[in-house]
């Protein structure tokens, strides 16, 4: 298996030579070079790094200007900034240009391994999501459907068996999980795509107009009926049928439909002409079907008309792999929608919104995630800007204390910082969070008394 390759560029070779041996010592594959235009040299020579420890300031060619050309020409790699102490301003400049991570000079090699590690761990998540997209894209082409749970992945398998056919399809699943949108893909991946896509929505359509919309009327056929009109099955010839939220039909109306479905004609309301169809029906429905039909509210016999090939769509609670997947996908969405320069969602933010119970599916998700890139005035979404109903909303001890490029820091509120963050890298274990500061234990807690005496929530 290929080393997680490292390339190191600092212009103290005492330094460097330090940080190379520390890092061989974790079985990485490590290179160096003293500038960034050496370290540009290397990359443009085709040498390939995982990611890149830099310097901020050395001769040549700075850190900064090495991580915007880096990130330019060769976005695939990742890059970790070191700056010196209380260097606020350089570090928050790395992150707008898009460094992953920084290092706060000087720091015990246990800080470096965690972030180190971090970058690999990002790096590693980035590339499955790639590779995800990627093999899917190839095996199904269903863009928008975006997911990587088992769950959905049953579903994507589903489609591709069925989109070539000509049968029914009844989808089934809650509100909000995206029942439409595998509709339109199923159209879109069937011999029928050059065809139209006509959708009803059954839940919408008042009964006195039901039969005149899906079947259309001769010129007055009722009071009010001035013109021919072609009806929904007419204008869905030769493609396909959403019959959205079949289930709130009323029993004379699936009679109805259940004839069309049977012999595949129908007379416009008014008329007398026989129309032939080619339409391929596609139902959905957030309802127990099974239910409705001992209830007495749905005909068992039009049920399995609709039902040959049926499609369960799960609730996003009971997929939780597609959480961040799905949000991502919306941040990236909505950040370029908005012109807004958001690279993704913090740690924090992500556990969140995994422990959010998502009543309204993959479309409250959409909605609370272009919320957040509207309201969010970093980087990252983070928890201050998720506004999830039933959760905590007030800022963490971290998001508490915010740096940005404007900020005249003292160096107490570059010290609480540096905790905050700290503590959350080692989980909030004190002592490995002590180690990596290097200071005692006892140091630690008198600092967190502290500030939970300033009114911070500390645990």
């Amino acid at each position: 298996m290929a080393k997680n390759r490292i390339l190191v560029v600092d212009d103290e070779q005492h330094f460097r030579d330090w940080l190379c041996q520390t890092l061989k010592r974790r079985n990485y594959a490590v290179e160096s070079c003293e500038d960034g235009q050496s370290a540009l040299d290397l990359l443009e020579e085709g040498q390939m790094f995982d990611v890149i420890v830099t310097d901020v300031r050395m001769p040549k060619m700075s850190g900064l200007q090495l991580l915007r050309t880096a990130k330019e020409r060769f976005p695939g790699v990742d890059v970790v900034i070191m700056t010196q102490y209380g260097s606020v301003p350089e570090a928050v400049a790395a992150l707008k240009d898009g460094a992953i991570d920084f290092l706060e000079k000087p720091f015990p090699q246990e800080t470096l391994f965690l972030r180190v590690q971090k970058a690999f761990e990002s790096r590693k998540l980035k590339l499955e999501n790639y590779n995800l997209k990627r093999e899917l894209g190839a095996k199904f082409q269903f863009d928008n459907i975006v997911g990587q749970s088992p769950k959905m992945l049953e579903v994507l398998e589903q489609l591709q068996m069925i989109c070539p056919t000509k049968a029914t399809v009844l989808i089934q699943g809650e509100s909000g999980t995206g029942k439409e949108l595998i509709a339109r893909a199923m159209h879109e991946n069937s011999p029928r795509r050059g065809g139209p896509f006509i959708k009803v929505n059954c839940a919408a359509m008042p009964e006195t107009l039901m039969e005149s919309e899906l079947f259309g009327h001769e010129k007055g056929a009722f009071t009010g009926a001035i013109k021919t009109v072609e009806g929904r099955f007419a204008l869905a010839n030769g493609g396909t049928l959403l019959l959205d939220e079949v289930s709130e039909m009323s029993p004379t109306m699936q009679a109805k439909l259940l004839r069309v479905l049977q012999e595949r004609e129908f007379e416009k309301l008014g008329g007398r002409e026989t129309i032939k169809i080619d339409v391929r029906i596609v139902a959905t429905t957030n309802r127990d079907l099974k239910k409705a039909i001992a209830d007495g509210d749905f005909r068992e016999d039009l049920y399995h008309r609709l039902n040959v090939c049926p499609i369960m769509v799960s609730p996003l609670r009971d997929r939780g792999e597609d959480i961040p997947v799905l949000a991502s996908y919306f941040v990236s969405h909505y950040a370029n929608d908005y012109a807004k320069d958001i690279h993704g969602i913090d740690e924090q933010a992500i556990e969140q919104l995994m422990n959010y119970a998502w009543p309204g599916n993959v479309r409250e998700l959409q909605h609370k995630m272009e919320r957040a890139v509207i309201m969010c005035d970093d980087n990252l979404i983070r928890p201050r800007h998720l506004y999830l109903d039933g959760l905590e909303t007030t800022p963490s001890s971290e998001t508490m204390f915010t740096l940005d490029a404007q900020t005249s820091a003292t160096l107490a509120e570059i010290e609480k910082a540096a905790i905050f963050r700290t503590l959350r890298l080692n989980d909030n274990n004190r002592t490995k969070t002590a180690e990596s500061l290097g200071i005692s234990i006892r140091t630690l807690r008198n600092k967190l008394r502290e500030y939970r005496e300033e009114g911070i929530a500390v645990d």
